[in-house]
């Protein structure tokens, strides 16, 4: 759950970031205040709900010395630290305040988004807000208030989904917090969101979702890479990219049904034939997932997901962000592997209109691609070479 900022570049003083949060309140406010009484709870409990999140934050040497808290938490919030000093001083991200707190809300998650679809597409309805634009999702700070949102929206005949946030950034709005259900991730994982974020807040493009998930998720690879290999664990690196890749093939298995489903939806179909349809794509979904995770050796991981009545919102924000990542990749080596020059070109990059964007990501992953294909011949020839000195 993402503000929708420009770019957003977490430098100035702490004073700066405090009367910018303060106008991203007054922003949140301002529709409640001018708008229907229908918006004034969502609005209240918007910042109501940010408001707490800011309360609860307590500075991490102070829980590192409370007697209270559990040795296990006291580790992982060590490792978090350790992660957040390599990430400003390694991967030249934002020295700021973010991820020096934290903050155990006494829930599981932070917040919940609600996403709705009509019953015969795959699009989200749109959610708009004044000031602070449109999102494909309404996100909510209390459970049962989304709840509540989703069990109005099916009365009126949508699919919808609640999906737990386990992290959200602000952007550098607030000085982000490390949440008690960020914990509960793999080191790795853990690692890898606080350099994901923060890249976030290095630099972030309105509208581009792809762009922003791609660039982050270079640098939250590319660092964890960094990190693993300065602590002598190629192994541990690894298991990571193995999980990543698991992910992806996750993903396709979805997408895979979406695009099914937005054919079938578009087909012209009658009502009664599209639901039919649409009950044997996700017999098909299910089957095919228990095929997928044989193939990983039983792995259960997204056994809950599976485990629920899945419908079309379920699978409408679901998404290949990892797209532009051999894009990236070939800005970073042109760049001989150096961060800040990367971040200037990646903005460079970001600053162009969306067309001319898409563009230059296509010719850099396309000059990735055959630099690849490149690679592989030279490595088949030298295993050729290899064998027939055998």
């Amino acid at each position: 759950m993402r503000m929708p900022i420009t770019i957003v570049r977490a430098t100035g003083s702490r004073s700066r970031r405090g009367a910018r949060a303060a106008r991203l309140v007054l922003a949140l406010l301002a529709p409640a205040l001018l708008g229907a009484c229908s918006s004034l709870g969502y609005y209240a409990q918007a910042v109501d709900g940010q408001l707490g999140v800011l309360s609860k934050r307590r500075p991490i040497a102070e829980v590192l010395a409370d007697p209270t808290v559990s040795g296990r938490v006291k580790a992982r919030l060590r490792l978090a630290q350790r992660a957040r000093r390599f990430a400003s001083d390694a991967l030249d991200l934002p020295d700021n305040d973010s991820y020096r707190s934290y903050a155990d809300l006494g829930r599981p998650y932070p917040a919940w988004n609600v996403v709705a679809t009509k019953p015969f597409s795959i699009k989200p309805l749109p959610q708009c807000y004044l000031l602070v634009g449109c999102m494909s999702y309404r996100g909510y700070f209390h459970k049962q208030a989304a709840l509540d949102h989703a069990r109005a929206l099916r009365a009126k005949g949508m699919d919808v989904a609640v999906v737990p946030v386990t992290a959200y950034s602000t952007l550098g709005w607030f000085d982000d917090p490390i949440f008690n259900s960020m914990l509960r991730r793999s080191r790795a994982s853990l690692v890898g969101v606080i350099f994901h974020e923060l890249a976030h807040q290095r630099l972030y493009v309105d509208g581009d979702s792809a762009f922003n998930e791609s660039f982050a998720s270079f640098v939250e690879r590319e660092g964890l890479h960094r990190w693993f290999m300065t602590r002598g664990d190629p192994a541990a690196y690894r298991r990571y990219l193995k999980s990543r890749r698991r992910d992806a093939q996750f993903d396709s298995l979805l997408i895979g049904t979406r695009r099914h489903l937005a054919a079938v939806y578009a087909s012209g179909r009658s009502p009664k034939q599209m639901r039919t349809a649409k009950a044997r794509a996700f017999a098909e979904l299910q089957r095919r997932y228990r095929a997928l995770k044989k193939s990983w050796g039983g792995y259960a991981g997204y056994d809950p997901f599976m485990a629920r009545d899945l419908n079309n919102a379920d699978l409408a924000l679901v998404a290949t962000y990892e797209d532009w990542i051999p894009a990236f990749r070939t800005l970073f080596e042109r760049d001989h592997d150096s961060f800040p020059a990367f971040y200037r070109a990646a903005a460079r990059l970001g600053s162009l209109p969306q067309e001319d964007r898409r563009r230059a990501l296509a010719a850099l992953a396309d000059t990735s691609s055959a630099g690849a294909a490149r690679s592989s011949i030279r490595k088949t020839r030298a295993q050729g070479l290899s064998g027939a000195r055998r």
